[in-house]
């Protein structure tokens, strides 16, 4: 009985703590290394812990015969939680350890009204440079700009209403400059990630190219990219092309 409950026990205080990082380092409580690495690593201790005495008292005539249903339940709950963390370090191990991301390698779009907003912010706005084009070149090597034959005009207006589907706070749209910049909350962190959305007419339409930067940390664990892919194909749908 004692070995029933300290696995539930243990399960549960693992998914607890693995779902505190987000809200505490959102109410400041906690700094990001340990509302992110601190409270994963914790989390996978737990879990593993919780998996272990399941797998004790399923193992265990005794204590399997008093009822093996709460084990089974502590077994599942405790490896779901610990996979969390060994799932995020997988993805950050196959990503590039970059959180800038850009259509443009060669002349990334510009941030400008999102500039004031970055004044405390950990990463700077200003672009990395050749070491991070080359990591993303090896890392995201078919990202690139999308061309559509629509006016400008057209594709301007479709790309307002695709950043307002997507839920992400507009900060400037610029008809005249071709621009627009948003910044996109994460859900359970609350991270914020900018994004500015450049327009230009080339011969074959009108070409969009999209930058997408995180606020903090060193890796975005692919975020950035996999928001610029949403983007431009939401887009995409939304003229017919």
């Amino acid at each position: 009985m004692i070995l029933r409950i300290l696995a539930i026990a243990t399960a549960v205080l693992a998914l607890v703590v693995l779902l505190i990082g987000g809200p505490g380092y959102r109410l400041g409580l906690w700094d990001l290394s340990f509302g992110l690495l601190g409270v994963m690593r914790y989390a996978l201790y737990l879990g593993a812990a919780a998996g272990l005495l399941a797998v004790i008292g399923l193992l265990w005539p005794k204590v399997r015969k008093q009822g093996a249903g709460l084990l089974v339940f502590a077994l599942i709950l405790g490896a779901g939680v610990a996979a969390v963390p060994v799932s995020v370090r997988q993805i950050a191990s196959s990503k590039p350890f970059i959180h800038d991301i850009s259509t443009d390698l060669d002349n990334p779009p510009a941030f400008v009204a999102v500039v004031p907003l970055r004044d405390d912010a950990p990463n700077p706005v200003e672009y990395g440079g050749a070491e991070v084009a080359n990591a993303q070149r090896e890392g995201y090597p078919d990202l690139g700009p999308a061309v559509f034959e629509q006016g400008l005009d057209r594709v301007f207006e479709a790309a307002e209403a695709t950043v307002q589907s997507m839920g992400w706070e507009s900060v400037a749209a610029v008809p005249e400059d071709g621009r627009i910049e948003a910044t996109d909350t994460t859900l359970w962190y609350g991270f914020k990630d900018d994004v500015v959305i450049r327009f230009r007419e080339v011969a074959e339409g009108v070409r969009v190219d999209v930058r997408s930067k995180s606020r903090v940390g060193g890796s975005d664990l692919g975020k950035n990219a996999a928001r610029i892919e949403s983007f431009l194909s939401e887009l995409t749908a939304r003229l017919g092309a």
